[in-house]
């Protein structure tokens, strides 16, 4: 498994990071299974695991803890925080209320006394930014974090906390985690310059677009909207819906150019993404032994310049073909009365 250097921290990543969150309640529920299919990854030379105090509420950080011990010190180990861990709405977001909280509770999960890299799971635009890096800078100076990074930032967010660290002295995000695939290319055009112009590793989640590059999806029927994924996150499944219908369109052309190059669909998928000059590791989740097992066996593929201009034939740089999955929308777009003037004012 080759390494590279995690922006300009010195640390060393695989290529490949594991990522955890079919980990527990959500997905795979045997913690055994689990565990094995962690040490497969590590004993593979993945040495870059990513978990979210999100995942099946703390499960997926509790079996990490397990699968890590006599081994703590030869992992790179990743998680997050941000997302809601209870009713109280303090519990969750990005004040140095609930991350002083929070990171006390992944440690204790985890069953580490400290994290290699602390991310920002979203921005919050209920919290200052200079109040979140005031607070992950005293986590660092602790000695309970190691490095910091965000997750799915936009470019302009991510330029605001770099020069609020530089005025105000703060650690800065070191990492950006954002959602990229062959599906979902919208970062390609500021979030992974911006990463680059400013020294971050970029550790990219999603490549196989939640399951249409798994090579599962062939055509409408196969699409099952009645549980699962697909029933919770109906609008990017749906292949009644235009942009789906454009992605199900895409996926039967991808497969044919993975077939002509000789690959598997999923193996294309995360060549591609690995291909970018910005991209540091690319999460893999697998959710069992033999999905691991396949993606490990594309960790070595490479994409000849032939194969990268087809992709860019069927889904243009730059380019989501479903906006959902980008994964953040702006509050300024989200909220009506952000963009609507109130009768009389």
């Amino acid at each position: 498994m080759k390494r590279r250097i995690l922006g300009g921290t010195g640390i060393s990543v695989s290529e490949y990071a594991l990522g955890t969150m079919m980990f527990g309640a959500w997905a795979n529920r045997d913690h055994d299974e689990s565990v094995r299919i962690i040490h497969r990854a590590l004993d593979a030379g993945i040495n870059f695991v990513d978990t979210a105090d999100i995942y099946s509420a703390g499960e997926s950080e509790e079996i990490v803890g397990k699968a890590l011990k006599g081994r703590r010190e030869d992992v790179v180990l990743a998680t997050k925080v941000f997302n809601s861990m209870g009713p109280d709405a303090n519990h969750g977001g990005n004040s140095r209320r609930w991350i002083t909280r929070a990171i006390e509770n992944s440690l204790r999960r985890l069953g580490t006394d400290y994290i290699d890299l602390y991310q920002i799971h979203r921005p919050d635009p209920a919290t200052d930014i200079d109040e979140t890096l005031s607070v992950l800078s005293d986590l660092v100076r602790a000695g309970k974090v190691r490095a910091v990074g965000c997750s799915t930032f936009p470019a302009e967010q991510i330029v605001e906390a770099h020069w609020t660290s530089e005025r105000r002295g703060h650690v800065r995000f070191r990492s950006e985690q954002p959602p990229y695939s062959i599906l979902a290319r919208s970062v390609e055009a500021a979030v992974l310059p911006t990463a680059r112009k400013y020294g971050m590793g970029v550790l990219t989640w999603g490549p196989l677009s939640a399951g249409w590059l798994s090579g599962r999806y062939t055509k409408a029927s196969d699409i099952d909207l009645t549980g699962g994924r697909s029933a919770l996150e109906r609008h990017k499944f749906d292949p009644s819906l235009p942009e789906n219908a454009r992605k199900l369109e895409a996926v039967g052309r991808l497969a044919e150019l993975a077939s002509d190059a000789g690959l598997s669909l999923p193996h294309l998928a995360v060549a591609f993404v690995r291909s970018h000059p910005a991209v540091t590791s690319v999460i893999i989740g697998p959710r069992t032994m033999e999905q691991l097992d396949d993606l490990l066996a594309g960790a070595e593929v490479e994409l000849s310049e032939d194969v990268l201009d087809r992709i860019d034939e069927i889904v243009p740089p730059g380019t989501d073909l479903n906006r959902a999955d980008s994964y953040y929308e702006p509050p300024a777009l989200a909220d009506k009365a952000q963009r609507r003037r109130r009768a009389g004012a």
